[in-house]
């Protein structure tokens, strides 16, 4: 499969292209993860996960699933929840089927784009979205469908990467990013222009206020938190 480079920040182009981009790195993407975020993205997701289950849902959405690695820990941490996961790249629900059968947790896994989610106003309790939200073609579209899919007072959580934080250690993480990266990633996958994209995604999203400001414009009632020095953010929007 050829080696492809989405465009980075909103653009109609975006969609497929990203589409292509996962369904040649899936097989790999967990490690990608462990790569970008240093080695400390679980304990992110931790994080993410007491916040996504503060109400003890009965329903969860994880938007951009993935190979639903944390679709996968929201079950393990309340096993009474439905978890669904959705995502619009077939290859990567594939691994997470896998990982869920062998892993023995139920859930489901569905075909779906995030700018047109294919559920019912008010279905979720819950929504999730874990390093997949700065890969939208339209952010506000995506907070739209967000909040319309929740139920009132239903909580949406978006974990990501934030741009670098300006000083010496955000001086740091933009070489890693830029340098390293890269090259991990080619001699991981041989898939280089991806893991160009993904730091260059994270150097043009918004910055964690930005984001607050556009979740409050979609109706949510909106909190964040940096973590690890700002190497990720999590924000926490309660439907209005």
């Amino acid at each position: 499969m050829k080696d492809v480079k989405p465009v980075v920040g909103e653009s109609q182009e975006k969609p497929r292209q990203v589409q292509e981009m996962f369904s040649s790195i899936a097989p790999r993407y967990d490690l990608l993860n462990r790569l970008m975020s240093l080695g400390v993205d679980q304990s992110w997701r931790k994080t993410a996960t007491q916040l996504a289950l503060q109400n003890r849902p009965a329903s969860v959405l994880d938007v951009a699933t993935g190979t639903a690695d944390f679709a996968l820990m929201l079950k393990k941490a309340l096993p009474s929840v439905q978890v669904t996961g959705s995502d619009f790249v077939p290859a990567m629900l594939e691994v997470g089927r896998l990982k869920a059968k062998q892993q023995h947790i139920d859930i489901t896994l569905e075909e779906g784009d995030a700018l047109n989610l294919p559920y019912a106003d008010n279905s979720f309790d819950a929504l999730t979205c874990a390093f997949g939200f700065r890969n939208f073609a339209n952010y506000e579209r995506g907070l739209q469908e967000f909040h319309r899919v929740l139920k009132p007072g239903g909580r949406a959580v978006i974990l990501e990467f934030p741009p670098p934080q300006p000083g010496f250690f955000g001086m740091l993480v933009r070489f890693y990013f830029r340098t390293v990266l890269p090259t991990l990633g080619s001699l991981v996958s041989g898939k280089k222009n991806a893991y160009t994209y993904l730091p260059e995604s994270i150097m043009a999203f918004p910055e964690p206020e930005k984001l607050r400001r556009m979740m409050e414009e979609a109706g949510f009632s909106t909190s964040y938190q940096v973590l690890s020095f700002g190497l990720a953010a999590v924000h926490v929007g309660v439907k209005r």
